[in-house]
């Protein structure tokens, strides 16, 4: 089955997401992560993303920074982003940082990953 990997430009465990949460509240517009900053709301990640990413055709992850580094070695492009995992472990970009800033909310992040996962 076709695999798909978000990549948060941003580190997992306890601490980072505590610290995380209120850089997006205090200062939203220097927030380093688009992906979080549209998927995410004050109580975790927003239903109809989590339901528009189940009705995808593949399975998908979500890594952290740190998780993708341990997992596949250090990104192979700026975070954040949208990787398809080639066999055996080969990460290739689907959408890219640029494309996933331009997003500024749901409606155009689901627009643009229809348009490239298909």
């Amino acid at each position: 089955m076709r695999q798909l990997v978000f990549a948060y430009n941003a580190d997992g465990g306890l601490a980072n997401l505590l610290k995380d949460a209120a850089h997006k509240v205090l200062r939203p517009a220097t927030y380093p992560c688009s992906l979080c900053a549209v998927t995410y709301g004050p109580l975790g990640m927003r239903r109809r993303w989590a339901a528009f990413v189940r009705g995808l055709p593949a399975r998908v992850r979500f890594l952290h920074r740190d998780e993708l580094r341990a997992e596949f070695g250090d990104p192979p492009d700026p975070l954040p982003a949208l990787y398809e995992v080639d066999p055996p472990a080969t990460l290739r970009q689907l959408i890219g940082k640029a494309a996933l800033d331009a997003c500024g909310d749901l409606d155009a992040l689901e627009a643009l990953v229809r348009a490239r996962v298909g």
